[in-house]
């Protein structure tokens, strides 16, 4: 094998053999910044496990469900919120309080399973269902106007509850049934109403 050796290069050469060690340098560089920008959003997300997670009941005309929740109790879980994630229990779902109470607009961006969200008064009372919402939408889902007051704005909201698609149309879940948790205003003895619903 004949050893290269500098001094025997031409300065043609040597400008030839500088542009392809340039030429190689700014292909790794590429190379690198486009597997970089490869790396799923996924893989920076944080775990469900490290969100808070609480309970809390849904007082149904049919009786009263509970779930087991994650909180979103940051904006950079709110953002997350269930993105990614590829199946959802029947008894799971995610709570993203509002604070203070408002109108407020979700959407489904790199979601990948349908989901129905609640839409949930200060004092606990549903006042919105989107069932069903489409993966990966980008549309806003908020509380609708209402019908009565057409330059009224929509309905502020203490909190979004996210279940599984089709949760709410199995378990008979209906807007102004009333949820049960620490982060609304209620009695410590559910109404009447609520009461008399629940089985015996």
């Amino acid at each position: 094998m004949t050893r290269w050796t500098p001094e025997a290069e031409s300065p043609a050469g040597a400008r030839a053999r500088r542009l392809r060690s340039l030429l190689r340098a700014a292909l790794l560089l590429a190379a690198l910044l486009a597997s970089t920008a490869r790396v799923p959003a996924a893989q920076a997300r944080e775990s469900l496990d490290r969100f808070p997670q609480s309970t809390l009941e849904i007082h149904a005309r049919g009786g009263t469900v509970r779930y087991r929740i994650w909180i979103a109790d940051t904006p950079a879980r709110s953002e997350q919120g269930l993105m990614f994630v590829r199946s959802l229990p029947a008894d799971r779902g995610m709570l993203f309080p509002v604070d203070p109470p408002r109108a407020i607009g979700m959407w489904m961006k790199n979601t990948l399973i349908p989901l129905d969200m609640l839409f949930i008064d200060a004092a606990g009372r549903i006042v919105y269902i989107k069932h069903d919402a489409t993966p990966g939408s980008l549309a806003n889902i908020t509380t609708p106007t209402p019908a009565a007051f057409s330059t009224a704005r929509p309905i502020p909201v203490r909190a979004v509850l996210e279940l599984a698609g089709g949760a709410c149309a199995k378990r008979h879940i209906e807007e102004g049934d009333l949820v049960q948790h620490a982060l609304f205003e209620q009695p410590a003895r559910m109404p009447a109403s609520v009461e008399a619903a629940r089985p015996r």
